[in-house]
């Protein structure tokens, strides 16, 4: 006869399944009347029926009570605290655990997985994998998803490791021994190896379904049409590129007369969408007889990821038209095909239009500011999401402090501090290299090194971003020894790290430390790297070596405008005019479009040279030819050609005609022109606008003054100075770069 105790288990866990409330809590009564509480298993099911039907409060007062807990009995309240998203307990309640099983690692890390709280989630599991607990196939699910989001390569290659050590291996011996294995085995093989990202494998597995004979239906071919979304694979081992061979799983799943399977379809959509044929997607698109939201969400994502925010946009449109309600995947995939595009009104307006924004929807539009350099609104934004209580996760404070430091607001800074801190991500390296980030902008490197010295681990982000805050800050010398230190600590230097690096050499015209940095460079493998590369043209010019430079420039293997714009500058700034225009000429052939900076380097040669017919050129094809509006700093290169060569009729024509006439930069090279040709009309007229523009500056006032007195006219000299007593201008006193060089240059040989 079956007990009353076991009874009463199966009517609790009919309660369970229909999550009936009422009749749980009469059950529970029962159970305290006829003295059953005591009984762990009956307790377990009562914190299960509490937490299914969100009664998280009575849930832990059963549990509380409880006489004897057992392992099911912390998983069961842990679970509880997940599933009603109460992370903080949860945590508190997995440390305070006597033991913990696979059960209680996946609840907890796929809960602060689902939070945001990446980075903790491999934290935890890094922790409870040293105390013996065996991960699941959910267990690495989690993991991998959480390497994904913070692109963190090299953690999901070392859990790639660990699976396959743990039981890929088996598996795959285990089918090999099965004589008859069916759809189902392959199916479950193949999605086996695609998640693996053991794509070539995946494709055998089904070219050996095929060969096989066994039945192939949709769900297989969802699964391979997967496994063609990814790529990844050597078309000359599998004899098929990832296009072609998706093509063809299409056309088998027509002679199969599959078309009308609405999940295969939309497979079909995900693959042309991942692999760029949106032509073909349309076509797969049109030909469904019936679609879902999946297929309108599909569809919209493919043309963001083809930056084409207009056609994503019309989906929606027709989409909504249809009938079909967007959901917040929906208005993600919306809202990063405007990111992509670069088309933040559109995004802004999408965003404002959901009715409650989720975590996702608030970072895209957060991210889509920033990215467009509106740093203010997505300040503004963040407040907003802080009013409407959306709490946010470690990329949303990762972008915000990335405004913050644009702006150079410090104080912004500080309240992403405190709140990084309260809301737990004080020890995350993500977030801590964007307050690294912040501080050193507003030149306060003791608190971005406060921030780094209480990191309980650090990440080569981390060390980057104090080497570049002391760079930013000239404060080169702290700059190397970081570096040194990076290297000690077994970190090895990335891209970004040789590019800050180099850079300081070149501040500090330290040839010999370049050459060292260069050496190591090589070594390391970065030397075919754009960025680095073209850092060491700019060091080497900036130190004088030239041809050094010309040399390393002609081996690169690919340049970019960042590239010949070093080399360009290089030669002006070391008096190789023509060089200088010989290789911008050499640049427009290559089919590399000048930008602003490439102007101002050629230009700034042509006038250190005296190549005025070729300046003149120049500047008038900025617009003409290449459909830049001048800027400031291009009037001033070639008033400055001008004015070197004494041709000043065609620099009083500029000047009347230039939109910069506020610039106080213009005006400084006209006097210094006026006063090597002793133009003392035009002299007067620049002088007069320095005084307007930039009253205490002593530059101008000094300038004219020296003209007037070289010319023998002394009352206007005095006049001058006279004035500039009147307006208490101070004469800034001259300094000597050559009296510290020495110094830094020991300083550094001892640090690198």
């Amino acid at each position: 006869m079956e007990s009353k105790s076991t009874y009463l288990a199966k009517l609790l866990q009919s309660c369970i399944a229909s999550k009936a409330l009422s009749s749980g809590k009469v059950l529970h009564a029962r159970i305290l009347r006829v003295g059953l509480f005591s009984d762990t298993f009956l307790s377990n099911n009562l914190v299960q029926l509490y937490s299914n039907c969100g009664d998280i409060v009575s849930a832990h007062q059963v549990f509380a009570k409880m006489p004897q807990k057992n392992i099911f009995s912390w998983n069961a309240i842990l679970a509880a605290y997940c599933k009603n998203r109460n992370l903080q307990d949860a945590c508190c309640l997995f440390l305070e655990m006597p033991e913990r099983n696979t059960i209680s690692l996946n609840t907890m890390i796929s809960t602060m997985l689902r939070a945001g709280y990446e980075r903790q989630a491999l934290e935890t599991y890094d922790l409870i994998m040293q105390q013996g607990v065996k991960p699941s196939h959910i267990t690495f699910t989690t993991v991998f998803s959480a390497c994904g989001a913070l692109l963190d390569a090299g953690c999901g290659r070392k859990n790639h490791g660990v699976v396959i050590k743990l039981g890929l291996d088996d598996v795959i011996r285990v089918f090999d021994d099965i004589d008859e294995p069916n759809e189902v085995t392959f199916t479950t093989m193949m999605g086996g190896l695609a998640q693996m990202n053991q794509v070539k494998e995946a494709l055998e597995m089904f070219r050996l379904m095929l060969q096989k004979g066994v039945h192939v239906d949709s769900v297989s071919l969802s699964s391979i049409l997967g496994v063609c979304a990814k790529g990844g694979f050597d078309e000359r081992d599998i004899g098929l590129c990832n296009q072609s061979h998706g093509k063809q799983v299409h056309t088998l799943s027509i002679k199969l007369g599959l078309e009308g399977d609405i999940h295969l379809s939309n497979s079909k959509l995900d693959m042309y969408s991942k692999i760029g044929d949106m032509d073909s997607a349309e076509k797969v698109f049109a030909n469904m007889s019936r679609h879902s939201v999946v297929s309108w969400n599909v569809m919209i994502a493919g043309y963001g990821n083809k930056c084409n925010s207009e056609k994503a946009v019309e989906y929606l449109q027709r989409m909504q038209c249809c009938g079909y309600e967007p959901d917040d995947v929906t208005y993600i995939n919306m809202l990063a095909a405007c990111v992509k595009s670069g088309d933040v009104k559109t995004g802004r307006d999408i965003f404002d239009s959901m009715p409650c924004p989720s975590l996702s929807s608030w970072n895209a539009i957060l991210s889509a500011y920033s990215q467009n350099a509106d740093h203010e609104e997505a300040l503004k934004m963040f407040r907003k999401m802080q009013f409407q209580y959306q709490l946010p996760d470690r990329t949303t404070l990762a972008v915000i402090l990335s405004s913050s430091a644009e702006l150079g607001l410090l104080e912004a800074g500080k309240q992403v501090h405190a709140a990084s801190q309260k809301f737990g991500f004080y020890e995350d390296e993500y977030v801590s290299s964007g307050l690294i980030n912040v501080y050193s902008k507003c030149g306060k490197m003791e608190s971005s090194k406060n921030v780094f010295n209480k990191l309980p681990k650090v990440d080569v982000v981390c060390w980057n971003s104090m080497i570049a805050g002391f760079s930013i800050n000239s404060q080169d010398n702290e700059a190397f020894s970081f570096f040194k230190q990076m290297r000690q600590c077994g970190f090895y230097p990335s891209e970004f790290s040789f590019t800050t690096i180099v850079s300081s050499c070149a501040k500090l015209s330290s040839l010999s430390q370049g050459r060292q940095v260069h050496a190591q460079i090589i070594k390391d493998g970065y030397e075919d790297d754009i960025f680095v590369g073209s850092s060491l043209i700019e060091m080497y010019c900036k130190c004088g070596n030239v041809d050094q430079a010309r040399y390393f420039f002609d081996i690169m293997p690919s340049k970019n405008t960042v590239t010949w714009n070093e080399m360009i500058h290089g030669y002006a700034q070391n008096g190789y005019g023509d060089e200088a225009v010989s290789l911008y000429k050499d640049m427009i052939t290559s089919g590399e479009k000048p930008d602003d900076i490439t102007f101002v380097a050629v230009l700034t040669g042509c006038s250190h040279s005296a190549l005025i017919d070729e300046g003149v050129e120049i500047f008038n094809s900025i617009q003409q030819r290449f459909g830049v509006v001048p800027k400031s700093d291009h009037y001033t290169c070639i008033i400055d050609c001008l004015g070197r060569a004494g041709r000043f009729q065609e620099v009083e024509v500029i000047l009347d005609t230039m939109p910069c006439k506020d610039d106080p930069v213009v005006w400084e090279v006209v006097l210094s022109s006026c006063r090597i040709h002793t133009n003392l009309s035009l002299a007067k007229r620049a002088a007069e606008e320095l005084f307007r523009l930039d009253p205490l500056n002593s530059a101008s006032y000094v300038l004219l003054a020296n003209m007037y007195s070289s010319l023998g006219r002394w009352e206007d000299a005095r006049a001058v100075r006279h004035l500039m007593s009147d307006n208490r201008v101070r004469k800034d006193p001259g300094y000597s770069w050559s009296e510290h060089k020495n110094d830094i240059q020991n300083i550094m040989e001892n640090n690198l």
